[in-house]
């Protein structure tokens, strides 16, 4: 029996929740692979699996043989990949787990770049705003936005995370005009419902002045990209990132307001940061992914060029 290739077969089993799906991923018969999890398990002496009609279920030593099993295929990769080190080829499968409206706005359109300049790399791209655990996923690479929290992973700052108040022109021309950050509290404020707080941070980087001024309003989202678009349709004031508004505030379709305060909606430093597990050698795949991105952002970040920039940049 070839184990590592048994070990393989049933890790995909595994992560696809069938034998059948396994299967059709990895283009093996379906009795190939029954053959060898019933191998392996003759070979373990455990059953594996507990199998019903439609899916299979991890007995409790199937559950801790697929952790090993796991993290024994992971080293088989990273030793391929510190082999093809020594040449600087990076290649491989490179699993990356994404933020979804920022990975679809300034990663995927630069992937094909990134493919034709390493073509030996494959990528399996997850997207979720959800912050998962990269070692129990099996990611190789995450990006993350906002405040860096302590963790075992490395994490590499590839761009700062800037937000800004802003709202259409249309908004602002029949509302109360706001001339400090207190004046918010006289307007429709669009809020991010996953902020921790119901604060609004602001501090002025020329008097030192910090203001905590605490917003309301008639929507909440979960998600930026629908609160962007009810502030382009005058229904309120947002507080966004410069990455999803920059191109907004350039053409006018939405204006800076407050533009000489940092605002934010946390008060803890943050950034936009690559993060991996720890490694002996980092594998080529993922530095040369986090290499190209840092380099395509640029400094600053391609999406803050010609908008006008606080003396400092702010946390989230």
């Amino acid at each position: 029996m070839d184990m590592l290739a048994t070990m393989q077969m049933f890790v995909r089993v595994v992560e696809f929740g069938s034998f059948s799906r396994a299967a059709g991923v990895t283009g093996v018969h379906i009795s190939a692979i029954s053959r060898g999890i019933a191998s392996l398990e003759e070979n373990l002496g455990v059953d594996l699996f507990h199998r019903s009609t439609r899916r299979v279920h991890l007995t409790e030593p199937g559950r801790i043989f697929y952790q090993h099993a796991r993290s024994v295929l992971r080293e088989v990769e990273e030793a391929r990949a510190a082999a093809s080190a020594q040449q600087g080829h990076p290649q491989g499968l490179l699993r990356l787990a994404l933020p979804d409206a920022f990975a679809r706005l300034h990663i995927v359109p630069h992937m094909p770049e990134f493919l034709a300049t390493y073509p030996d790399i494959r990528l399996d791209m997850s997207f979720s705003d959800v912050r998962v655990d990269l070692i129990a996923t099996g990611a190789d690479a995450a990006i993350r936005i906002g405040p860096l929290l302590d963790s075992s992973l490395i994490a590499r700052k590839l761009a700062p995370h800037r937000r800004v108040i802003c709202a259409s022109p249309d908004y602002l021309d029949h509302r109360p005009a706001i001339r400090h950050p207190e004046d918010l509290v006289q307007h429709n404020c669009l809020i991010y419902s996953l902020q921790p707080s119901g604060n609004w941070f602001f501090h002025h980087p020329i008097s030192g002045e910090e203001v905590a001024v605490p917003v309301r309003g008639s929507i909440r989202a979960d998600d930026s990209e629908p609160l962007r678009g009810c502030a382009l349709s005058g229904l309120g004031i947002v507080l966004l990132p410069t990455w999803l508004v920059g191109n907004d505030l350039r053409s006018g379709r939405l204006s800076p307001v407050l533009p000489d305060w940092n605002a934010m909606i946390a008060t803890q430093p943050s950034g936009i940061f690559g993060l991996y597990p720890p490694h002996r050698q980092v594998p080529p795949k993922i530095r040369a992914f986090l290499d190209f991105l840092q380099t395509r952002f640029g400094r600053p970040p391609y999406w803050e060029q010609e908008l006008d920039e606080p003396d400092t940049y702010a946390p989230s």
